[in-house]
């Protein structure tokens, strides 16, 4: 029995898919073969004895615990696969093609997983609820036909439909587990009419439901029986939020209902906001809910929706109980930092938070004392893998995986596996992986933190704009908090754009006795002229006049000097400031002239011309007309 309920995995990535034993070695099952390409789905049944697999040509079905290949399907390009509650059967899905003889395409197909024989197949053309629905004893199978829920027996698919109820408006139906066993079908809202859950009984189909519940604000829901399938949650919600509170549209209300139609009522949240998960205890008698704006509260239900107990708020959006419902993990996955709190359900006490960063995909081990943890991709591409954890608290095994898509635990009933103990059972000693992970982890360094300085600044001494707390003296060659240093290329500098590598005019130096009108100041009036001209005096009495700024662009002081004692700019090299207009218009009618003759020569070869570069053409005469005129001969 040891081997039977060993703890294994299952995981499917972008170059593998394997299976891997549990505790405590967690070693890679050698007997199974891997897939020689990529695998698209996998799937455990339920009782956790066949393990399936969906390769571009087919479909494979082994036993879970030896690996050993049972049955291989060739039917190509399979997305989706499913067993049957028992594993007695299988269910395939292709995506929708239109067939040359124009009849519908047979995309949802039933295999025997003993013979491998196909025994019914069905056109589906949504993708999302494509799945059969069986009951527990694979006695009765349901679908959704449009508005028409249609009944099968397994045992003779042949017969085809052996029962079916139209419901007006039926977007989704749930077949509760358990003996007697319970449809609930779910009409959204429509043209201001009340969406509604009614609740039938799959052997009296065509009797008045059970249990029937109207509201608003319900296009769509998430509707989930407890274990025993005598009560039912139902999640409502809109896709647009009309207050504007929530990108993912509006939380509706959660409403528990019975089967029975002896009880219904909506539960009761006193926090604003959405709901963002809820899950039932194994044992079918309470429920936890996670509502709220962030930080959100969770709350424990029981049966008859009174609240058991109050977590508090936490940054949290997950919820699920073990197997045994013994333990409770509340934690905060996707935007959320990651943190697992784990609290034992007879205590309510807080047995211990798991740091478990990353997460896109968490789930317990069948024996209740695991908890697998995983990052998938596209979820994030970086960082992929498999970790498990004690229900204490510690990392026992960690598994990288580039571009890990899919894993999940090798099911077992819980009637099969040894029970909870009544004290919360100690950790095992950690597999090798976790000490080669521990080695192979680089610690992240600490930058030191310090005042921002920007781009342009930095790699420099700091000037006094940029001065912070720590005292950094000012450069003593930046005054006014510019830096001599080269413009950036493309950059402006005096007004003319810099060229890398040209020859650079200097800059145009200030002396302390300018005109302060040449410097783009605003004209004083004669009173206002005469106060200048007095402070002016003053100030160069004093000797206490502007500073010059001179800051030779290349190092060049003896131009500047020059430049400054003349009193001028030399000019820039390549300007047009030594052209007088006769010759700015002679080196511009030449300019045409040679424009025309590059037109002239794509002419003889044949090229086809525009109507302006014809035009242009046509204008020779007249330039080399103004060229004589000018007495320049062409």
């Amino acid at each position: 029995m040891a081997t039977q309920i060993s703890q294994q995995y299952a995981y499917r990535a972008q170059k593998s898919t394997g299976l891997v034993g549990g505790t405590p070695d967690y070693q890679p099952i050698d007997s199974f073969k891997q897939p020689e390409v990529p695998t698209r789905t996998f799937k455990y049944s339920s009782d956790g004895r066949l393990f399936a697999y969906a390769i571009p040509t087919g479909v494979r079905i082994h036993q879970a615990e030896s690996a050993q290949l049972l049955q291989e399907l060739a039917i190509p390009n399979i997305v989706e696969i499913s067993f049957s509650p028992r594993g007695t059967y299988l269910s395939t899905w292709e995506r929708p093609v239109k067939l040359e003889d124009g009849a519908q395409h047979k995309n949802l197909r039933v295999f025997s997983v003993s013979t491998g024989e196909e025994l019914v197949a069905f056109s589906q053309k949504s993708q999302e609820g494509w799945e059969l629905q069986y009951t527990i004893s694979e006695s009765h199978a349901i679908r959704l036909v449009g508005q028409e829920i249609q009944v099968y027996r397994p045992v003779e698919w042949s017969k085809g439909v052996i029962d079916k109820l139209k419901v007006e408006g039926a977007t989704s139906i749930t077949l509760s587990p358990g003996l007697n066993p319970s449809v609930a079908v779910f009409v959204a809202e429509r043209k201001g009419q009340p969406a509604s859950v009614k609740i039938y009984s799959l052997t009296a189909l065509a009797a008045p439901p059970t249990c029937q519940k109207t509201f608003f604000k319900a296009q769509r829901s998430q509707i989930k029986w407890n274990t025993l399938g005598t009560q039912v949650l139902v999640l409502t919600q809109t896709d647009v939020d009309a207050a504007n509170k929530s990108y993912y549209g509006e939380t509706g209300g959660l409403y528990l209902l019975s089967a029975a139609g002896n009880f219904d009522c909506r539960v009761p949240l006193d926090k604003d906001g959405p709901v963002h998960d809820f899950a039932w205890s194994p044992n079918s008698k309470e429920f936890g809910v996670i509502f709220g704006f962030m930080p959100a509260k969770t709350v424990l239900f029981d049966q008859r929706a009174r609240t058991l107990h109050d977590f508090g708020t936490a940054f949290c959006n997950f919820i699920s109980f073990n197997p045994q419902g013994r333990l409770i993990a509340i934690a905060g996955f996707g935007n959320l930092a990651g943190k697992v709190d784990i609290y034992d359900r007879r205590t309510l006490n807080k047995v211990t938070t798991i740091d478990a960063s990353n997460t896109s995909h968490c789930e317990w081990s069948p024996d209740g004392r695991f908890l697998l943890t995983a990052t998938l991709s596209p979820r994030l591409r970086v960082d992929n893998g498999i970790k498990i954890w004690h229900c204490t608290g510690p990392l026992v095994h960690v598994q990288p995986i580039d571009e890990l898509y899919q894993t999940s635990w090798r099911p077992t009933p819980v009637d099969a596996v040894p029970p909870f103990p009544q004290a919360i059972p100690a950790a095992p000693a950690p597999a090798p992986s976790v000490e080669q992970h521990a080695t192979v982890a680089k610690p992240t360094p600490t930058k030191p933190a310090g005042a921002y300085r920007p781009p342009g600044a930095r790699g420099l001494e700091a000037s006094k704009a940029y001065k912070r707390e720590d005292e950094t003296p000012s450069g003593g060659n930046t005054p006014n908090g510019r830096f001599s240093r080269s413009p950036a290329p493309g950059r402006f500098q005096n007004g003319r754009r810099h060229v890398p590598g040209a020859p650079t005019s200097p800059s145009p130096v200030r002396h302390n006795g300018g005109d302060p009108d040449k410097r783009g100041r605003k004209k004083k009036g004669p009173k206002e002229k005469k106060d200048g001209a007095a402070a002016a005096a003053n100030g160069d009495a004093s000797g206490t006049g502007r500073p010059s700024i001179d800051i030779p662009p290349n190092g060049d002081a003896e131009v500047v000097s020059a430049a400054a004692a003349n009193g001028s700019v030399p000019p820039t090299p390549g300007g047009d400031n030594g052209l007088d207009p006769t010759a700015k218009k002679v080196r511009n009618l030449n300019k045409k002239l040679k424009a025309i003759e590059e037109l002239k020569e794509k002419q003889k070869k044949g090229e086809r011309l525009e109507a302006t570069q014809l035009k242009k053409i046509d204008t020779e005469a007249e330039i080399r007309k103004e060229l004589s005129a000018l007495g320049i001969s062409s």
